[in-house]
């Protein structure tokens, strides 16, 4: 059994691999998507160690916080899994409007709660920043949750170092999580100093950069069927290269370019855990070998290096 790492200074103890959970009844994000299917990968990850999953109001929407609800109530033991959701987008109509304000974000927390099927939520995050509310002031509102016990810690996303600043000022920020990868090391310049002096954990998003950093695409593959940003031909012609350089690195170690990247990620002192998503149940058990991939300074550094 693989030993559990503690998320910042929050009372949050987790395998070091969690789980994303945007497959698992995003129908919005994924098309096509089988429920059935995302129950078996929920219940894959917490029959094989990982005790750590994160979803969104903003999968489904709600229909992902409702799945992971119904296969939590499955199990016994509550009190081992750690669950993380957010929010910040208001349905006004058809209108979606990003809203922090301390009302909305109570109301927020106690609808995740029904849907989730629990009396506590252990990291709840503010999914965006909106224009209008002070961070402070949002944070503060989450705050009250904390001390009334319906969260156990509080987290931020995509907040700008600004931003964070502002929400930090009492010291009440446990987590953000941002975007990270390889391909954007936009963090380590300023986020990532402050939250190893503040103790405040960074869990990144997109740590594939949506799959290209998994080594499965190459020079063949259609750019004209891809969508987002990590596809456009330049940047996708020159992280080939590179991925190829790893994939060499990988095969002496018996593992594939995936578990390298993830490896490589829970090196940086501002990481304790990642969240790598999966669409099948196989994917899951996957994502764990990760673990036994052990890198030498050396190799931190060639990687590093190869992604400058």
């Amino acid at each position: 059994m693989e030993k559990k790492v503690q998320i910042g200074k929050t009372e949050l103890y987790v395998h070091p691999i969690g789980l994303g959970t945007n497959a698992v009844g995003g129908h919005n994000i994924f098309p096509n998507l089988d429920e059935e299917a995302g129950r078996e990968l929920v219940r894959s990850g917490l029959e094989n160690g990982i005790n750590f999953i994160d979803t969104a109001y903003m999968y489904g929407p709600k229909r992902s916080e409702e799945i992971i609800g119904e296969v939590i109530k499955e199990r016994a033991n509550r009190s081992e899994i750690v669950i993380a959701t957010k929010a910040a987008h208001q349905f006004i109509g058809n209108e979606i409007k990003v809203n922090n304000s301390p009302a909305f974000l109570k109301q927020s927390v106690e609808e995740a709660l029904q849907r989730l099927q629990t009396d506590y939520i252990d990291l709840f995050y503010i999914h965006f920043p909106d224009q209008d509310t002070p961070k402070d002031e949002a944070v503060g509102a989450l705050k009250q949750l904390k001390d009334e016990g319906k969260i156990r810690s509080i987290g931020v996303s995509n907040f700008s170092m600004d931003q964070l600043l502002e929400a930090n000022k009492d010291g009440y920020v446990d987590v953000i999580q941002n975007e990270y990868n390889l391909l954007n090391r936009e963090a380590e310049k300023e986020l990532f100093p402050y939250v190893v002096e503040n103790k405040i954990s960074f869990i990144p998003y997109f740590p594939l950069a949506s799959g290209l950093l998994t080594g499965k695409y190459d020079k063949h593959t259609n750019l004209a069927e891809k969508r987002g940003k990590f596809f456009e031909r330049e940047l996708f012609e020159s992280t080939l290269e590179k991925v190829e350089k790893i994939r060499k690195l990988a095969s002496t170690k018996d593992a594939e370019v995936a578990h390298l990247v993830l490896a490589w990620y829970l090196t940086r002192e501002a990481i304790d855990v990642i969240i790598p998503g999966a669409k099948r149940a196989e994917q899951v058990l996957q994502n764990l070998k990760t673990l036994e991939v052990r890198l030498n300074e050396d190799e931190i550094r060639e990687i590093d290096r190869i992604f400058q």
